[in-house]
């Protein structure tokens, strides 16, 4: 499965520095290219107005955006929702409950629309001109985006450094008259009859992340899934493209390995997961959306951004000191994430599932 790569804020950093002049939230006289033609398998033309939203980024930004969407919807609830976003996730494109459809675009390529000008469009990507160009671009009626400093001369509420992924794109559609709720993320569960059904209260370990600074070892990851294994555990280790040989020498130590190249098949096997183990990548928002207990090892990027609900079956392990913040792009795993040892990890794990909130109505089997 994709791993969620560069997300806004920290995690991108495409719009900063970037500056302009005299542009304004509605686009009327936005300046910007045509947009480029779109391919011959995009869907047709839509005969309702538009709402475009644009995510072009990774599964845990997918995800996260989740109550934005949600939102949208709400507020407009006779337009057509369409989420410029990337290719792979179109099938999970119905379990938000919110979109339409998606169309295949690429992070800071020109959005592929050759409908009616959008009535609305809503930068769900950046905080400044990088971003909102390309969908200025298109003329939208409306245009819904950050300003103030960062927002190169684009008028819209001001982008805060420190904030939670989730609050950060539901304070801009809230400020821009559009009440939102991070808390809205739960997604449907993928149709019934996946291989992954009879795997209804597995242990799942995801040990892949999209870099090598948000990878926890794999020496260690291996001496959690043994001892998981020696405690009782259905161990399932799951890992996405490029990551074959780092599962086989994690589900070595004892543990099933999953073949879950469609990402329903993912999001069908967290769904039903006694308990969900990873670090800060798309498969710990998969958790998050259907309300698993989980355990998250984070580094370098604090969890207060990128962590999930404050629920009392989720822990997160953090031995960070106060301020830090590494580089989520680092080429060597990140040095709080490699102070997290096993014996923590089994103790969290023990931790959320005496927790009652982890059993009864959470339990998937029940």
């Amino acid at each position: 499965m994709p791993h969620d790569g560069p997300g806004s804020g920290d995690r991108s950093g495409g719009d900063a520095g970037r500056s302009g002049a005299g542009r304004a939230a509605r686009s009327d006289d936005a300046a910007g290219t045509a947009a480029q033609p779109a391919r011959a398998h995009d869907a047709p033309r839509p005969s309702r107005p538009v709402v475009l939203v644009s995510r072009p980024l990774g599964l845990g930004d997918f995800l996260t955006g989740v109550p934005a969407y949600r939102a949208l919807r709400a507020a407009f609830p006779d337009h057509e929702v369409v989420l410029a976003a990337n290719a792979a996730f179109r099938a999970l494109v119905p379990l938000t409950g919110a979109i339409d459809r998606l169309l295949p675009t690429t992070e800071y390529a020109p959005v592929a629309w050759t409908g009616p000008r959008p009535d609305v469009a809503v930068d769900l990507h950046g905080r400044g001109p990088q971003s909102h160009d390309r969908l200025a671009a298109l003329r939208p009626r409306r245009l819904i985006v950050f300003g103030g400093p960062t927002g190169g001369g684009y008028a819209g509420p001001v982008w805060r450094q420190d904030e939670h992924e989730r609050a950060r794109w539901c304070r801009l559609l809230t400020e821009s008259g559009i009440p939102a709720d991070p808390d809205d993320l739960a997604l449907r569960r993928p149709p019934a009859g996946s291989a992954w059904d009879a795997w209804a209260g597995a242990t799942v370990v995801h040990p892949g992340a999209a870099s090598a600074s948000r990878r926890w070892p794999t020496v260690r990851f291996a001496g959690l899934v043994a001892e998981l294994s020696a405690r009782g555990h259905r161990v399932v280790v799951t890992g996405g493209p490029g990551e074959s040989a780092l599962v086989d020498d994690v589900a070595a130590a004892g543990a099933r390995r999953a073949e879950t190249a469609a990402l329903t098949d993912l999001a069908a096997l967290v769904a039903v997961a006694r308990v969900v183990v990873c670090g800060d990548t798309g498969v710990a928002h998969l958790a998050s959306a259907y309300d698993r207990p989980s355990v998250l090892l984070f580094g370098p990027t604090p969890p207060a951004e990128w962590g999930p609900p404050a629920r009392p079956h989720n822990r997160v392990l953090w031995p960070a000191p106060p301020g830090y913040r590494g580089d989520p792009h680092g080429d060597r795993v990140d040095p709080v994430l490699g102070a997290i040892h096993v014996d923590a990890v089994v103790d969290a794990v023990d931790e959320v599932l005496a927790c009652p909130a982890a059993r009864g109505s959470h339990d998937p089997t029940a």
